[in-house]
């Protein structure tokens, strides 16, 4: 099934029920004065993210969400039904735009969290509202309220663990196949991924963290070359950026210099995000040009890099076994952290 991130939809809220206007009428009773009862509020229409979904492709067929309206009030003081409310399950990540201005309404992130689309009508009055000491026998009700309508849009960030970034064909779909059991496209030619891939890396102690391929970048991604700014947007909130590098291209450290010129420029706060620098295809190397690349990284300060095949399933162990230890730390600073919020 396609990956679908971005959508523009319509909501529209249940209109108010019409008051009453409506007389007791009982044989022993005359004048039995007004009884009109009032009428029922719309329904609301609510986005709440739901972590079983991982794409806006249910916006594909249906474009238009609307809440049921109040029912009418009645005889004998009776009111009208609630209009039942609509709820809409968006992933989480979703970012909710105002259409028409861009505005940022709300930002799901955490599951079950809500956000309230559109506000429902208020229900109309009915006579039994207007009766004074001097009008014993009004002849007024009022008319429900329309409900709140309007176009608003969903850009979906992904929310992962770990984000896989790297230029065309540098083995990222392949990494993902072997880090997990997602299956994406593989091919050798770039741009076989062309929308982003998750999948489940499992491991021995530490709970499960999901990785997201993203589709490879290019230069000039973060001024929207190709469909950079599309693709950039879910960098942002993985919180360990994985940067495969072509070890057998001509300038393996070229690559690596470019994505991080492309992170920095669509966002700066993504140069202090935790990363590790993935030479992938070292199948296809000599084991002095495998030294050789090494170096070449140790001489521009980065000291830290592994050698992997994903192809050949080298170095993948080594991998697994970092990305556990980076993910148990980051997820014992955020319970302290959260801990210390918690704390008067």
């Amino acid at each position: 099934m396609a990956f679908v991130d971005e959508v523009k939809f319509f909501v529209k809220a249940g209109d108010g029920g019409n008051g009453c206007v409506s007389f007791l009428r009982e044989k022993f009773v005359p004048k039995g004065g007004p009884n009109g009862g009032d009428g029922g509020r719309g329904g609301n229409v609510f986005l709440e993210a739901d972590a079983g979904k991982h794409s806006l492709m249910d916006f594909r067929y249906r474009s238009h969400f609307k809440a049921e309206r109040g029912g009418h009030g009645a005889g004998s003081d009776r009111h009208g039904r609630g209009g039942k409310d609509t709820i809409v399950p968006v992933p989480i990540g979703s970012v909710v735009k105002d259409a028409e201005t861009g505005e940022v309404l709300a930002d799901l992130t955490e599951p079950g969290q809500q956000f309230l689309a559109a506000q429902s009508g208020r229900g109309g009055l009915g006579n039994t509202r207007f009766a004074s000491s001097t009008n014993r026998a009004p002849r007024k009700a009022t008319s429900g309220k329309p409900g709140e309508e309007r176009w608003l849009r969903i850009e979906l960030k992904l929310l992962a663990d770990v984000g896989l970034i790297g230029l065309p064909n540098a083995g990222k779909s392949t990494l993902l196949s072997k880090l997990s059991a997602a299956n994406p496209k593989v091919a050798p030619y770039p741009f076989t991924t062309l929308e982003p891939q998750l999948g489940v890396l499992h491991f021995k102690i530490v709970e499960p963290c999901i990785i997201a391929d993203i589709p490879g970048l290019i230069e000039g991604a973060s001024e929207g070359v190709g469909l950079g700014h599309r693709f950039l947007r879910h960098v942002e909130r993985t919180s360990i950026l994985l940067h495969v590098i072509d070890a057998s291209s001509q300038d393996p450290l070229a690559d690596y210099k470019i994505l991080e010129a492309e992170l920095a420029a669509y966002k700066e706060e993504l140069t202090g995000r935790t990363r590790l620098i993935i030479l992938n295809k070292t199948d296809e190397l000599f084991e002095e040009e495998q030294e050789a690349v090494t170096s070449l990284f140790e001489e521009n300060g980065i000291t830290e890099v592994l050698l992997i095949s994903a192809l050949e399933n080298i170095g993948i162990d080594v991998l697994k076994a970092k990305l556990e230890e980076l993910i148990e730390m980051q997820r014992a600073q955020a319970r302290v952290a959260k801990e210390e919020d918690i704390e008067p």
